[in-house]
């Protein structure tokens, strides 16, 4: 028999599967990564297609397909997010986490934390304008995978003041008697420390300056170098 099943997840991205289907992948809060048809989107502008559009937060029915894919009987919308799709800059944040998710997630395994992460990031890219939404994303991310940047302190002897570099290879800050291989501002410090310290309202709440774009670029290297691959997010994304 063929199982029905229920879950709540986030459309990743979607692509074209015959003249009628699409294929739709998606960061569910029960099984992890899913990969589903769904049948005659293609055919009509039905609220049934609509609903599974990329950063869509959906309710799902779906069956347990008998190859790699299932197949989505039903959508229902939880959370519309518009304003990602209102705001080209809002949409880029949003997608580049989409991205980095479906990279990271595995199929058929769950992982809530990522899930829930994920939920956060897209309401927080809803509602905020800062460009600091998806690098503060990425180094959350990064710790959820267990390689998350070390920044109270020098990744090397501990000292907890004039950390003045990043090493990417030892995972966090260093001082300036253990320097690293890239230099890094206070004020960038400032803000890793604020981001990973539970204080990220205070980051986002910051004028846009030097430091913001530092983290910015940290933040993406070092989500690049996890993922062992260039981000294709980060062509869309207007960093000036």
């Amino acid at each position: 028999m063929v199982a029905l099943y229920r879950d709540t997840g986030v459309v990743l991205r979607t692509y074209k599967l015959g003249e009628a289907d699409r294929i739709v992948v998606l960061m569910t809060r029960g099984r992890g990564k899913v990969r589903a048809v769904a049948k005659g989107v293609r055919k009509t502008k039905s609220r049934f297609g609509a609903r599974l559009e990329p950063t869509s937060h959906v309710n799902l029915q779906l069956y347990e397909g008998r190859g790699e894919l299932d197949i989505v009987t039903q959508a229902e919308g939880v959370e519309p997010f518009r304003h990602l799709r209102e705001s080209l800059a809002k949409l880029e944040r949003a997608v580049a986490m989409l991205e980095v998710i479906d990279q990271v997630a595995q199929e058929g395994e769950p992982n809530e934390p990522l899930y829930e992460l994920l939920i956060g990031g897209l309401r927080t890219a809803e509602h905020r304008d800062s460009p600091l939404v998806t690098p503060a994303f990425f180094l959350k991310l990064l710790g959820i995978e267990g390689v998350g940047l070390y920044v109270d302190g020098c990744v090397q002897c501990g000292r907890e003041d004039s950390l003045t570099s990043v090493d990417l290879d030892d995972g966090g800050l260093r001082c300036v008697d253990h320097p690293g291989s890239q230099a890094v501002s206070p004020g960038a410090v400032m803000v890793l420390q604020q981001i990973l310290g539970g204080h990220l309202a205070w980051a986002l709440d910051q004028p846009v300056n030097s430091a913001t774009f530092e983290v910015d670029h940290l933040a993406h290297m070092a989500m690049e170098r996890h993922v062992d691959r260039r981000l294709r997010a980060l062509r869309l994304i207007d960093h000036s």
